[in-house]
């Protein structure tokens, strides 16, 4: 159950985020050709940053759930099981709580936030805009937590999951040398 739901967690954040991605290009792009044309979009720069962030926040997310992001599991490998242990449940608290933190704080600021419109489009609230910090907090965490358990197991056996790539070069090379 927790896998289907990390697959389709993947699935929605990869279509999301190309989403994102292709809207951002082409606000870009049609931004360029038209001050090429001579005129420009008022709305350009405000709307291509929120995208940018928005971008962020859920690629981070997404990061989290693949455990791409940046962490320390080389670090973790050489510690003894025991203190790997304790390390990777210290490394998690400090993540999760950091981002619970995030999330809390996100609210309050859309709370702040409230009433307020961007500037260039007077029609969007900056709260729409903003939400990509709880939510992408909120999503990290849940993401973060459901790859949990696979990134316990790969450590816990002493193979680094973020390094997976590497570690079948080393091995290789190993075997070549003789050394395995």
């Amino acid at each position: 159950m927790i896998e289907t739901l990390r697959k389709t967690i993947e699935w929605l954040l990869e279509w999301f985020l190309i989403f994102l991605m292709v809207a951002l290009t082409f606000v870009v792009v049609i931004s360029v050709i038209w001050r090429l044309a001579g005129e420009s979009f008022s709305w350009y720069d405000e709307i291509a940053s929120i995208q940018l962030s928005w971008i962020t926040y859920y690629g981070a997310a997404l990061a989290a759930l693949k455990r791409r992001h940046i962490g320390f599991d080389t670090l973790l490998l050489t510690l003894s099981p025991g203190l790997r242990a304790a390390g990777l449940i210290v490394a998690e608290i400090t993540v999760i709580g950091f981002f619970a933190i995030m999330a809390w704080t996100g609210m309050q600021v859309l709370q702040v936030l409230e009433g307020t419109y961007l500037i260039s489009l007077t029609w969007i609230p900056v709260q729409l805009t903003q939400s990509v910090i709880p939510i992408g907090a909120v999503l990290f965490i849940i993401c973060e937590l459901l790859s949990l358990p696979e990134y316990w197991r790969m450590t816990m056996a002493g193979k680094s999951l973020e390094h997976a790539e590497i570690e079948e070069e080393v091995e290789s090379e190993m075997k070549k040398a003789g050394n395995v």
